[in-house]
C-alpha cells in the first residue's frame, strides 16, 4: 500500500496484536476501522508514531487525499476532544490516518486540551 500523503511505501507494523501501516518517508499511520481507538486505550501505543510532528504539519496541509485502500476521497475529520488534531477518514472503508505525530497527540489527552474546548465554547 502506497501512503496517501506522499505515494511512498507503507510498512506494516504490529503493537499489542493490532497491525497498522506507517510511510516509510513521511511516517504518517494508516489504521484500519477502530484500530486508533483500540490503541488509543493500549499504554505505549504512542511508541507507533515515529515521525517528526513538524513534517507531520507540513503534510497535514494536504486534506484532498484518496483512500489507499479503496481508492475513495478521505474527508478531513476532528477529534471533538481534541479539535486541534485533524486527521483524515474513508467514508467508504472507514480506515483512518494521521500524519506524523498526530497519533501520539492523539493518544495525550491533557489539562491543556480541556481548556482549549472551555475556550471554545465560549467563543460561541
Amino acid at each position: 500500500m502506497d501512503c496517501p500523503k506522499c505515494g511512498h511505501l507503507m510498512e506494516q507494523v504490529v503493537y499489542s496484536d493490532i497491525e497498522v501501516d506507517r510511510c516509510t518517508l513521511c511516517r504518517g499511520l494508516w489504521f484500519d476501522p477502530f484500530e486508533h481507538e483500540q490503541l488509543k486505550a493500549i499504554a505505549g501505543a504512542e511508541s507507533l508514531d515515529t515521525g517528526d510532528p513538524a513534517v507531520g504539519a507540513l503534510f497535514n496541509r494536504d486534506d484532498r487525499i484518496s483512500c489507499p485502500r479503496c481508492a475513495g476521497p478521505m474527508i478531513r475529520m476532528v477529534d471533538p476532544e481534541q479539535p486541534h488534531i485533524w486527521f483524515e477518514s474513508c467514508g467508504a472503508c472507514h480506515g483512518v490516518f494521521f500524519d506524523a505525530g498526530e497519533f501520539a497527540d492523539y493518544k495525550r489527552h491533557t489539562v491543556g486540551d480541556f481548556f482549549r474546548r472551555l475556550r471554545a465554547r465560549e467563543r460561541r
